[in-house]
């Protein structure tokens, strides 16, 4: 073969192998297909956990063995979703410090978390602000606005300021297009990121309509997919009923929050939907068998309405239940996992809308100052609670269409 034609094989045959590289990667982001997930053609199950810490204890250094013990272990236990935060709004220990001024250090710390999912076989579902003020939150940024002199009169003006709306896009921008300093990836190119996460659990209650929310998630949804359109994007929110369907709010637990589960979630940007659960919460006034009634009719209503009218999937992003509060025992907590787990696992297995479930929260060993009395620590997590979780990830995995 003559020099030319050599330098010309070997041309092809690097765009050939680049090709390949870039269908595979692109492959491999986790999609929505009808009611359930897909990842390389294949169905993709989320069964796995929160850990809204894992940037936070990354910034240190010597806790970083937390972060890398943690999700080492829940990938032995076939988990394959973490949900966590990509946001921390001033304070003291900033990743925003102020709009569009970032700390580097902090950035750092999310591009380890991001690697090491990436080690250990787990997606990362990225929630970009609060509607709390831990972490700083809508708060926060309306406390930005004030600072620059415009008038906003609530938190929940942080839905509805164009100077506001301007900031957290910013944010958005920053966060999405960031080059991972360890991987050389940029986030929006990165297959380890299941979903983009609005907000965690936005509430917008000076309009019980739902409008002001409804106009907010359409807009922040398509420009989060008018820079990448690699990956999925989900609202947040806890599940509430709102006005579209109004017979539906008797599966409310007696109020609402200016979020509506249906429309919220029909919007065309928004790839699949989110619930959470929490009972003894949202129903402490009821018996231990009047909340599990009220658990079971919650998933039922949510993954039938997914199935038929949203006609996409729906994760229970939270769930769990806490020691620390009267009556607690294991047997309990078992059976409010065995709940969520069951509804999820008889929906996914007839190809309904249930998706997954992701419980409420996993910390690693050493982590006192966290304990919030929903966390599971393998390492001390009696058998048949460890036992419920990896067995559910062994018959998710299982499922194949």
């Amino acid at each position: 073969m003559r020099g030319k034609e050599f330098f010309c094989c070997l041309v092809f045959l690097a765009f050939c192998v680049f090709q390949h590289g870039r269908a595979y990667q692109e492959e491999s982001f986790a999609r929505v297909s009808g009611n359930h997930f897909i990842v390389n053609g294949h169905p993709f199950f989320a069964n796995g956990f929160n850990a809204y810490w894992l940037m936070d204890k990354s910034y240190d250094g010597y806790e970083r063995d937390k972060v890398s013990s943690a999700l080492q272990q829940a990938s032995s236990y076939g988990l394959t979703v973490v949900r966590t935060w990509a946001f921390s709004d001033g304070g003291g220990r900033p990743l925003q410090i102020s709009p569009g001024s970032y700390n580097e250090d902090m950035f750092k710390a999310l591009d380890f978390v991001v690697s090491e999912a990436s080690k250990y076989g787990l997606r990362l579902i990225l929630c970009l602000v609060n509607n709390w003020s831990d972490y700083g939150g809508k708060n926060q940024y309306i406390q930005w606005a004030r600072n620059a002199g415009h008038y906003v009169n609530s938190e929940d003006d942080f839905f509805s300021s164009d100077v506001v709306k301007g900031f957290y896009k910013n944010n958005i921008k920053n966060v999405i297009t960031r080059i991972n300093t360890i991987t050389g990836v940029a986030y929006k190119d990165d297959p380890t990121i299941f979903a983009w996460e609005l907000m965690n659990e936005p509430r917008c209650q000076s309009d019980l309509s739902g409008r002001t929310l409804q106009d907010w998630i359409s807009e922040m949804s398509a420009y989060i997919k008018s820079i990448d359109e690699n990956h999925m994007v989900d609202v947040g929110m806890e599940g509430f009923y709102g006005e579209s369907m109004p017979d539906r709010k008797q599966f409310n637990p007696g109020y609402e929050v200016g979020t509506d589960f249906i429309s919220n979630h029909q919007i065309p940007e928004i790839d699949f939907a989110t619930i959470h659960a929490y009972p003894e919460q949202w129903a402490p006034d009821q018996s231990e068998d009047g909340q599990e009634a009220f658990l079971k009719r919650w998933l039922e209503s949510h993954i039938e309405d997914s199935s038929t009218v949203i006609k996409k999937p729906v994760l229970v992003a939270e769930f769990g239940k806490s020691w620390k509060r009267s009556g607690f025992t294991v047997e309990r907590r078992d059976a409010l996992y065995s709940t969520v787990y069951d509804s999820v696992y008889a929906s996914a297995r007839v190809n309904g809308a249930g998706a997954g479930a992701l419980f409420w929260q996993l910390l690693a060993q050493g982590m006192d100052g966290n304990r919030d009395g929903y966390e599971i620590i393998f390492s001390e997590c009696p058998y048949s609670t460890a036992n419920i979780i990896s067995q559910q990830s062994r018959r998710m995995a299982a499922l194949d269409y």
